[in-house]
């Protein structure tokens, strides 16, 4: 349910930011620090945040109906 997708979207969101620290290190390229930066205009940081959440909602029941429709053929 959007309870599921919303802590998948989160670990996600996680596993990013902790993959991009561990890239960056010795770069000089501070891009954990820019990703967690907070934006002056929050109003703009919502709505991006709805259209990953739906783009990672859409991508997840996408994925579900290939996998429903794969297991159907499969019987």
């Amino acid at each position: 349910g959007a309870k599921f997708v919303h802590m998948v979207y989160h670990f996600a969101r996680y596993v990013m930011i902790e993959d991009m620290k561990k890239l960056s290190v010795g770069t000089g390229i501070p891009f954990a620090e820019a990703v967690m930066w907070r934006p002056e205009d929050i109003y703009i940081a919502k709505a991006r945040h709805r259209v990953a959440y739906n783009k990672l909602l859409q991508i997840l029941q996408r994925r579900d109906f290939v996998v429903q429709e794969y297991l159907k053929k499969a019987r």
